[in-house]
């Protein structure tokens, strides 16, 4: 029989590792083989013999009859481990035979059934420390504290000294071991289900047939499952309880629980016959794991061409994107992807979101698995609820957290959908309605209803925006690829869109270039450049020469716009404040906006602040009409409103909007809505999403009572991307804006 013998490679370390930002394991994006077999062996509480499971498949895996001429290489790793005092074995190694001094790789070769066939067994353990405590305590008591970031970085080495190994030469199966149970803190004090999440291995879990072990087993199995850890089977010890009954019938049979015999309680038993004994459930669990393996890896190959027979991506020519092309995602941790990459060694790679997946991410691993937590928790809790003449928690705590940040100062009332288009969708009907109250259009309602279209409402815009790919939302936008009759037949463009000024970064200077028609003859150069970003927020501005410029400008494009009459009016003004987005991440003056909405305001015509894509701290403040200096009548967020986990959006209305639509007929409410409006699951993750975004001990980014951002690194990679998206664009103007 083989006996796994445990020796240590590493004491611990002082290093500490800061990473700022591309991945959370090092200055190297993640590299995880996958041409063999690697296995998380967890445990649903310490004492419950982890280390037998690692035994017992090492066992089955190595001895096993050859099928082929291979050798095979059985591979423990030990991540963390607390070491007992010399001469004391825990119950928990019982598996393993002495102890081992430490700074110490042990590789074993051997012949098995007199073929020439050398097989190995590799047992390495990377950080220990020698009191039998938490990891945590033992590091904090040895003054040997581990980085997180370190411990993953030598686990990721330890792995890859596998990858080299041919397919066609070599077996490898491995087992990378944790300390203690589930959520037992590792050295830094982070949970082990935390700490090891960037890798997302499949696991076994080592549950509990003792009394109670019923319900940590399931307690554990839901922590890693809500961290999105595959597990692929249960394995518990015969306590006579039979607690895999119940077990099974959690897990309707999805994930296979296999029992061990009792471990003998004479501690100078080698467990020689146990072993024996155990065969069988040891080889059908190797053979589980090992199927599971083969299984992820021809989904992992096969999705790529899948994709492209079964797909429509949106924004897609099809004809344009080979197989090859195709980017295979597994997995998400913080802003990280984990991709596969089916080349010649297949295996797992990180790469990181540089769009934030279209501008709907922010959060950081831990809020991510706070949001699935809090998401879990609400549809446990609530399901779906239709919205209408109800209240719940969920749907109320994110309007009056939205009323108190982005709407703080104007905002009274929350109009629920389901994404931005859709919330402009709203802010259309909401501004025509405003208008139209304000200008004594609806004077003979109900009398009339005005069915025959004898008025016509039109926005004004900016030419370059963005507002959504909804009917509504695309005819308040300029002519573009997006509204040609390829993409949009009934678009007519129902709008004035004025040209607008830019400001762009060069030579560490701020200039102002202003579209054609708005120079003047004799107008000043002063004021067209400036030293600092803050010189261009400047509320001073309103006061110099420029001023009058804009507004002229305004009035007569207003003026001039053919059909303007008793029967045709603007009745909106919509734009996204200070950046134009999808429109090539353009700045514009944030002085023209503030004299475009002046304007406005004197004619009655409400604003909409499209704000899906700068909402939520995107500028560096929460709303962007906090740089901006100027307030909407209407605004609409969306994107990363719920953190990026599960699309939402709402619509912002003042009393006065909202009184609009008040009146004794039904027909006079905002009829507008959809089946999941204000979803608890949606709410309840924005809730948490805000809260955690502008709390100075959740978000260290933030700066305590000034409502505003720090640096924040990970924008430099994002103005690369920029930089890719739209050569033509200045990225330094992107990037000074966060104040890098």
């Amino acid at each position: 029989m083989l006996f796994l013998r445990h020796r240590s490679c590493r004491h611990h370390s002082l290093l500490r590792i800061h990473i700022k930002f591309l991945s959370t394991t090092s200055s190297q994006p993640l590299h995880l083989p996958l041409s063999f077999p690697t296995y998380m062996i967890w445990g649903s509480n310490t004492s419950l013999g982890k280390t037998l499971i690692s035994t017992g498949l090492s066992s089955s895996f190595l001895l096993s009859p050859l099928t082929t001429k291979k050798p095979h290489k059985f591979v423990y790793l030990k991540p963390i481990q607390t070491v007992p005092s010399l001469g004391t074995i825990l119950r928990p190694r019982i598996g393993i035979l002495g102890f081992y001094n430490l700074n110490f790789r042990e590789e074993n070769r051997f012949v098995k059934d007199g073929v020439n066939v050398v097989s190995e067994l590799v047992c390495e353990t990377l950080y220990a420390w020698k009191e039998a405590v938490s990891p945590h305590l033992a590091a904090e008591k040895e003054n040997g504290v581990v980085e997180d970031s370190l411990v993953l970085e030598t686990l990721e080495k330890c792995l890859r000294k596998e990858e080299d190994i041919k397919e066609e030469e070599m077996d490898v199966f491995c087992v990378v071991e944790t300390a203690g149970g589930v959520a037992s803190p590792g050295p830094s004090g982070t949970l082990q289900c935390d700490l090891y999440r960037p890798f997302r291995l499949p696991g076994v879990l080592m549950g509990d047939g003792r009394l109670g072990g019923i319900s940590g087993t399931i307690s554990a199995y839901e922590s890693l499952k809500l961290r999105g850890y595959d597990i692929v089977a249960v394995v518990l010890e015969d306590h006579g309880l039979v607690n895999e009954v119940p077990l099974l019938s959690y897990l309707r049979n999805r994930v296979p629980v296999i029992v061990l015999p009792p471990v003998p309680k004479d501690m100078s038993n080698d467990l020689v016959d146990w072993f024996g004994d155990s065969d069988e459930a040891f080889n059908s669990l190797k053979e589980i794991m090992i199927s599971a393996f083969s299984e992820r890896i021809l989904r992992l190959n096969d999705m790529a061409k899948k994709a492209g027979n079964t797909f429509w991506w949106p924004f897609t020519q099809h004809k344009l994107v080979p197989e090859e092309a195709v980017t295979v995602i597994d997995s998400r941790c913080g802003e990280n992807f984990a991709i596969y990459k089916g080349q010649d060694n297949q295996f797992i790679t990180q790469q990181f979101d540089g769009c934030a997946s279209w501008w709907t991410q922010g959060p950081d691993a831990t809020l991510q698995i706070e949001l699935a937590r809090e998401m879990g928790y609400t549809a446990a809790r609530y399901g779906h609820v239709m919205f209408p003449e109800n209240v719940y928690e969920p749907a109320l705590e994110c309007a009056e957290l939205l009323l108190e940040g982005v709407g703080k100062g104007w905002a009274s009332r929350t109009y629920y959908s389901d994404n931005g288009s859709t919330a402009i969708e709203i802010a259309l009907k909401m501004a025509f309605r405003k208008f139209s109250f304000d200008n004594g259009l609806l004077s003979d309602f109900p009398n009339n209803t005005r069915t025959d279209k004898s008025v016509q409402l039109k926005v004004l815009a900016l030419k370059g925006s963005y507002h959504g790919d909804t009917l509504g939302a695309m005819e308040a936008q300029a002519p573009s690829s997006y509204t040609g009759f390829l993409q949009q037949p009934w678009y007519t463009g129902r709008g004035l869109f004025l040209d607008p000024p830019t400001v762009s970064l060069s030579n560490n200077k701020w200039n102002l270039s202003l579209p054609e028609g708005m120079h003047c003859k004799n107008m000043i150069k002063k004021g067209m450049s400036f030293s600092t970003r803050d010189k261009i927020f400047d509320k001073s501005r309103d006061k110099s020469d420029l001023t009058g410029v804009y507004s002229s400008y305004i009035s007569q494009k207003l003026l001039q716009y053919p059909g303007l009459k008793e029967s045709i009016h603007v009745g909106a003004l919509i734009i996204e404040p200070v950046i134009q987005g999808a429109g090539g991440m353009l700045m514009i003056d944030p002085l023209f906006q503030r004299v475009l909405v002046s304007e406005c305001r004197s004619r009655n015509i409400p604003v909409i602040f499209d704000e899906v894509f700068t909402g939520f701290w995107r500028l560096g403040t929460e709303s962007a009409a906090e740089l901006l200096g100027c307030l909407p009548d209407i605004a609409c967020f969306a994107k990363l409103m719920t953190g990026g986990v599960i699309p939402l959006a709402a619509t912002l209305a003042t009393d006065a909007v909202f009184d609009s639509f008040l009146g004794e007929s039904k027909l006079k409410a905002l009829l507008h809505g959809h089946s999941y409006t204000a979803h608890a699951m949606g709410c309840s993750a924005a809730a948490k999403s805000i809260k955690w975004l502008k709390d100075p001990q959740t978000n260290h980014n933030i700066i305590s009572g000034q409502r505003l951002l720090r640096e924040v690194c990970t924008i430099h990679c994002f103005c690369l991307l920029i930089a890719y998206q739209f050569p033509k664009v200045d990225v330094r103007t992107v990037s000074t804006i966060w104040n890098i």
